[in-house]
């Protein structure tokens, strides 16, 4: 947390003026006291005071230019629930700055990616129509290696510190990649699976799998009770990247040592044979034979809710009893963890190096990462994104925002994740993409 201590070091500086100080800080826009309730104001010395001082002046100046303005938030809109939450932003951004925070909805993020690309060509730098985007991993990469991102703002928000980045690198770096402060953290997720315990318990040949080998040998025995959906969703790569992480657990430090470095026309074969392999060995025993693949986590979903599926995954634990409750998923419903990992990663919100409302989009971000943003979000019923924020840092009352009831029973057990897989480095997935539809896509 901020601190500033007042050391009195000349007779002029009376008690007074310090109180009077901070009382000016209290009140001010950047440090309201629903941010900083409990702070304990201290400083080291002047230089402290200067810098702090500084730090307000430029938020200050970020919300009077940013206030009254239209911000527009390239993110996907493939789920109802992630949608209704952005409205719900939507009305509290209006109510705070007077911002019209217009959701452009994405089938891909890719897409804003190339709006972006292609404004640079045309000499597009200050006027982009993109101004707020949804991103993580390959994405992210792409922007970052084209300059396509405004740099050293989101480590600057005042909401930031309650992330406590200096003990939570993973608000910092995207798929291994540094942030720079490109990217303000939104969310945390990670890979979950979920089944129906009425067609999975008690049942022969049906013991539940937690490795993938037994994923392996649970379809083969189960046939067309499980697949993914297939590249490039995201969910459907987030499987494979799982798949090629735990494949390589018993491999040479060296090989294991390629997941996190760029793939290369030298490394593809060796890292992705074995994934390769697997998948020739798991497809045959595929919903559908592994013949054609769904196309999205929602059709996922939609079969289990058909009992076509069995077992299946999401990348955020929170939705499946959020599902539940909306009625897209069957009571008899329960989520658990592999216990050979969970593939884990952080995502973020990014503002174009040319957008056009940009001191609007930081005010859109840093609300993003306030308290009372983080836990309506991570309400089961809303949506169900775990917080980036760290508990120590918040006051009593906004801990009080994030306690909930007593978990549903589809809800992934509290500490159910033993292990954490990192993401791959982000060149990966298009490796995997390409040679997985040269392989498989054929025929979809």
């Amino acid at each position: 947390m901020f601190a500033i201590k007042f050391w009195q070091t000349q007779a002029r500086y009376s008690f007074c003026c310090v109180a009077f100080y901070v009382c000016t800080i209290a009140n001010s826009a950047v440090f309201s006291s629903t941010v900083f309730a409990n702070t304990v104001i201290t400083a080291n010395n002047k230089s402290d005071l200067v810098i702090h001082t500084q730090q307000q002046s430029r938020w200050q100046q970020v919300q009077a230019l940013g206030s009254n303005q239209d911000v527009y938030f390239y993110a996907w809109g493939g789920d109802a629930q992630i949608n209704a939450y952005i409205q719900w932003a939507a009305q509290q951004v209006k109510t705070k700055y007077n911002i019209n925070l217009v959701h452009v909805k994405l089938s891909d993020t890719s897409e804003a990616v190339s709006r972006v690309l292609a404004e640079k060509s045309a000499n597009n730098n200050s006027q982009g129509s993109v101004d707020l985007m949804w991103i993580n991993g390959a994405n992210f990469a792409t922007m970052s290696e084209h300059s396509l991102l405004l740099k050293q703002w989101a480590n600057k928000l005042p909401y930031f510190a309650l992330t406590d980045a200096a003990n939570n690198p993973a608000v910092t770096f995207d798929f291994g990649l540094p942030t720079n402060g490109m990217e303000a953290p939104w969310g945390q997720a990670s890979l979950t699976f979920y089944y129906d315990s009425i067609a999975i318990n008690g049942k022969a040949n049906n013991k539940l799998p937690t490795t993938l080998n037994e994923l392996l040998n649970w379809s083969a025995q189960n046939p067309g009770r499980f697949s993914y959906p297939k590249p490039p969703d995201f969910l459907g790569m987030s499987f494979l990247k799982y798949a090629l992480v735990v494949l390589h657990q018993q491999s040479s430090e060296n090989i294991k040592a390629q997941l996190n470095q760029p793939a290369t026309t030298k490394n593809t074969a060796q890292v992705l044979n074995p994934l390769w392999d697997f998948l020739d060995k798991l497809h045959p025993t595929l919903w559908r034979g592994g013949t054609h693949f769904m196309q999205s986590g929602a059709q996922m979903r939609r079969l289990v809710d058909d009992t076509e599926l069995s077992l299946a995954f999401t990348f955020s634990a929170p939705e499946v009893p959020a599902a539940v409750k909306r009625y897209d998923l069957p009571n008899s419903i329960r989520s658990y963890a592999m216990s050979d990992g969970s593939l884990s990663n952080t995502h973020f919100v990014a503002i174009p190096y040319n957008a056009s409302h940009q001191q609007s989009a930081q005010l859109v971000a840093n609300f993003l990462l306030s308290p009372e943003a983080q836990a309506q979000k991570q309400k089961a019923h809303i949506w169900g994104d775990k917080s980036v924020l760290i508990q120590s840092t918040l006051t009593p009352e906004q801990q009080a925002l994030f306690k909930t009831a007593k978990p549903h029973p589809s809800a992934l057990p509290l500490n159910s994740i033993k292990r954490t897989l990192s993401e791959p480095h982000p060149s990966w997935v298009n490796a995997i993409m390409q040679g997985w539809q040269t392989r498989y896509g054929v025929s979809q």
